[in-house]
């Protein structure tokens, strides 16, 4: 190889090895910011599992919800399997206001008899609307994650804000299916439609 060859030989190995070290850096941040988002990921789920836990606390359903013999809170998560998954773990072994609680599983068109919270995540946001007409007037508490969950019907709405997740409740709603919302739990909303 003559020494003009040799130049453009070591040119094109530093170019290449300039492109590989951009695209090991970008790897790099892309994985960092993958890792980054599983973890706010597994996070809000574990504080949306702890609100679903804890709502059960702040809600008065009708005596007819629970019928003499079983005197549980069962959970109906749909479009949210790991969700579901961390709630279960959660609620193991715990009650609210001396119910024990139990989480099920649910797909679009499971029946809703027998839930008294129903949770319906974004994976069903498609056939929101739908869900939560099935249940109107249940005295089912229903909480959503959709831009528009409360004006579709839902009684609580999940929503991040400046990173944080938030809720908005719908008392009104809530009074339609013979539920009543605590005053604590209204003053700890971002937002009460229909202002109480």
């Amino acid at each position: 190889m003559n020494a003009r060859n040799d130049g453009r030989f070591s040119d094109a190995l530093g170019w290449w090895g300039m492109l590989a070290a951009c695209l090991f850096t970008l790897c790099m941040e892309s994985a960092a910011a993958v890792a980054q988002s599983t973890e706010r990921d597994v996070v809000e789920r574990q504080v949306k599992a702890a609100y679903l836990y804890k709502f059960g606390s702040y809600v008065e359903w009708p005596e007819r919800a629970f019928p003499q013999s079983d005197n549980t809170i069962k959970i109906g998560i749909i479009g949210a399997g790991p969700l579901a998954d961390e709630l279960t773990q959660m609620v193991a072994g715990r009650s609210i206001n001396g119910r024990q609680m139990s989480v099920r599983k649910m797909k679009p068109g499971d029946s809703h008899a027998g839930l008294h919270i129903l949770f319906i995540g974004s994976a069903s946001n498609d056939r929101l609307a739908e869900i939560l007409a099935a249940v109107k007037g249940s005295p089912v508490l229903t909480i959503t994650e959709a831009e528009d969950g409360l004006s579709l019907g839902a009684m609580i709405n999940f929503v991040i804000v400046d990173g944080k997740l938030r809720f908005e409740v719908a008392p009104r709603t809530a009074q339609q299916g013979n539920l009543s919302i605590s005053a604590r739990l209204l003053s700890a909303a971002l937002k009460v439609a229909g202002g109480g």
